[in-house]
């Protein structure tokens, strides 16, 4: 019996930290914590959830957001891995541009916004670039590490086997930088998603999700401000799962001795 069970209850662990949110959430309303103008009950906003997407009202918004999210991913993965590996592989060399990638990778991209704006413009294309840019720098910093991190012990013995520099770096190096590369996919959509929702906040956006938060909030559509945020939450959310689902297919040694 308690084997039948187990999968079921690891299958609901997920759903204990939605249903805790929303209990907290009800009880500071009921126990008028906060001015029930100011939060609805979660059971109204969840209402209204429904409402928008029953009427296609969130579709264009939901869609520009994800959009632009995925191309600004897009375009840092395929330029944060190449150069991550390619830096990983020469740690001198990687050591002499460190300040650099550092530099900026703890600079808040946020920060970056008015020279964004003065180099693209009020663009969709500004709002990419700022969000592409996060998150190469995050990619890439995971991607090189991952690479130097690499096990020695496995290097070492494939050195030792006679096998070309060539294919220890493709056949061992690589293979052992993967996980660590998800890692900083994974991080990096989650980068590029926040920077694509500030933007449409504040660069000059009629569509996506961030828009329609800051919209909502300045006519004091509470009700429409919340519920774009908790789409917004679960869109990250769901974004996150992707690449784990798809890393656990691609790297399913991790972990493993």
């Amino acid at each position: 019996m308690t084997l039948m069970t187990s999968p079921l209850r690891q299958r609901l662990l997920p759903v204990i930290g939605p249903l805790l949110l929303f209990a907290v959430w009800q009880l500071a309303v009921s126990a008028k914590w906060i001015n029930p103008i100011l939060l609805p009950p979660p059971g109204d906003t969840l209402g209204h959830l429904v409402t928008i997407l029953g009427n296609n009202s969130l579709t264009p918004d939901l869609g520009a957001t994800v959009y632009r999210t995925l191309v600004s991913f897009g375009i840092a993965a395929v330029i944060g891995v190449p150069l991550g590996v390619a830096l990983g592989s020469s740690e001198r060399l990687y050591r002499s541009v460190e300040f650099v990638i550092d530099f900026f990778r703890s600079t808040p991209s946020s920060a970056l916004i008015p020279l964004f704006l003065l180099i693209f413009g009020i663009t969709d294309v500004n709002k990419i670039a700022i969000a592409a840019f996060a998150a190469v720098l995050v990619i890439l910093f995971n991607s090189a590490y991952g690479v130097m991190n690499a096990k020695k012990t496995r290097v070492m013995a494939a050195q030792v086997m006679g096998v070309s520099s060539w294919h220890v770096f493709k056949d061992v190096m690589l293979m052992e930088s993967l996980a660590q590369t998800f890692v900083g996919l994974r991080t990096g959509v989650s980068m590029a998603l926040v920077i694509v929702i500030v933007a449409e906040m504040f660069i000059g956006s009629e569509t996506g999700l961030g828009h329609r938060i800051i919209d909502a909030q300045q006519v004091f559509n509470v009700k429409d401000m919340y519920t774009s945020i908790l789409v917004t939450g679960a869109l990250g959310y769901f974004l996150n799962l992707g690449f784990l689902l798809i890393e656990k297919k691609i790297v399913h040694w991790s972990g493993k001795a």
